[in-house]
């Protein structure tokens, strides 16, 4: 299988808009641009919500039924690890093996010395074409780096050979995500990080490092766009040379996780990967809830009181909702509006407060995010915001797509 050049992960946590989000990558296809779905959701999101890998599966093929979608799609198991993955094997052909909780501890100090012996000769001057210049590579500096990183990476051999002994070689897709740490791995180590990759015989075709600036749910980038490029093209033009070093597979390309809404980047990574001609994957997740919250809330009514209701009951539960997130939101509660204030506004005025338009005077981030983490209150309400999202099927859907297409994929792709 392969991932195809552009992909796009597509989460739905109530698995109730895949129509409405391949209607988006339909519409970025008509427009030139083939763009492959990757239905994506993680344990965590199952386990809050009550749902299983199947239902992400069947909602997705009843889209891509429904809309005559004949080229290829995937359902990604995202975030597993070896507790995690069986309740996906038989569902999904994509998965995002997450070292992240593994990285910083210590491989065997035997495995650091085999480590450093089979790349010793990348010591002394290592030239990768296309950076500004040479790095001088020591062998302690690759034993350091081992130490940091073996240990992960041979965590992710265990899960996909696992995953491998369930599914058949060939016939599914690996991603290595190493995302959800605190500091950004340099160029250097993302180098040995994919010589160790292929040391353990895994065939990655979507790597997602941790790159500087924060990648918060559903807002925009925060930090050094300059900085970030400069990054971004780096590693790049290091997956380029590892590919020809290690003899990884050649269609491996970046990943940027909660890259929903990061708009000031956009520009950046769409212009790279044209001069580098390479392949993107951009994986998002709560902006489908988000936008089915926003258009519940233009349908008025019953449909408008339970989005102000679990806004409301949001702000009283705040910690236990941004807990398990404290990594990827930033929310300035003193911005946040008191829930009787919410109480009395429209539907319009609380959709135009979540819907991320840059520069809309309504706009609040500290708001889109809170609610972004509420979708556990919705899941406890499952039944009635069902309902309401089968009623209002039609105008939620809207959102949806023109969220994917107008404000991501426009962007991305300078349609």
């Amino acid at each position: 299988m392969e991932a195809g050049k552009y992909s796009m992960g597509i989460g739905d946590r109530f698995a109730m808009q895949a129509e409405a989000q391949l209607a988006a990558i339909q519409k970025a296809s008509d427009n030139g641009i083939d763009i492959i779905p990757v239905w994506n959701k993680s344990n965590r999101e199952h386990s809050t919500i009550g749902s299983h890998p199947a239902q992400t599966r069947e909602a997705a093929e009843a889209a891509v039924k429904k809309l005559g979608w004949d080229k290829p799609w995937f359902v990604d198991a995202d975030h597993i690890n070896l507790d995690t993955v069986d309740n996906y094997v038989e569902h999904c052909n994509f998965f995002t093996i997450d070292v992240a909780d593994y990285i910083g501890t210590q491989a065997i100090s035997t495995d650091i010395e085999r480590f450093a012996s089979a790349n010793t000769p990348f010591a002394g001057s290592l030239f990768i074409p296309g950076l500004d210049e040479q790095i001088t590579v020591s062998m302690d500096m690759i034993k350091e780096i081992a130490g940091k990183f073996l240990f992960a990476i041979q965590q992710a051999g265990k899960i996909y050979r696992h995953i491998e002994s369930k599914k058949g070689k060939g016939n599914f897709i690996t991603e290595i995500s190493m995302d959800e740490v605190t500091e950004a791995q340099s160029p250097l180590e993302m180098f040995f990080i994919l010589s160790a990759i292929a040391a353990e015989g895994i065939p990655v075709q979507t790597i997602a490092p941790k790159f500087t600036g924060r990648f918060n749910k559903g807002v925009d980038y925060e930090g050094d766009v300059a900085l970030f490029e400069r990054e971004f093209e780096q590693d790049l033009l290091v997956i380029d040379f590892a590919i020809q070093a290690f003899g990884l597979p050649s269609d491996l390309k970046l990943s940027v996780h909660s890259g929903s809404d990061k708009f000031s980047i956009y520009p950046v990574i769409g212009k790279l990967i044209r001069k580098h001609n390479k392949g993107i994957h951009v994986k998002t997740a709560g902006t489908t809830w988000l936008e089915e919250a926003i258009g519940l809330a233009l349908a008025g009514g019953e449909a408008l009181q339970l989005v102000k209701d679990i806004y409301a009951e949001s702000m009283g539960r705040f910690d236990e909702l941004c807990g398990p997130y404290s990594t990827v939101i930033d929310i300035d509660k003193t911005r946040l509006p008191e829930p009787q204030e919410v109480m009395g506004w429209n539907g319009e005025t609380l959709a135009s407060s979540l819907r991320h338009i840059p520069g809309h005077p309504l706009y609040n981030p500290g708001m889109r995010q809170l609610m972004h983490v509420a979708y556990k209150l919705a899941a406890e309400r499952k039944d009635i915001f069902t309902t309401l999202l089968a009623q209002n099927k039609e105008l939620v859907a809207q959102q949806v797509t023109e969220n994917i297409y107008g404000r991501h994929l426009k962007r991305l792709f300078d349609l």
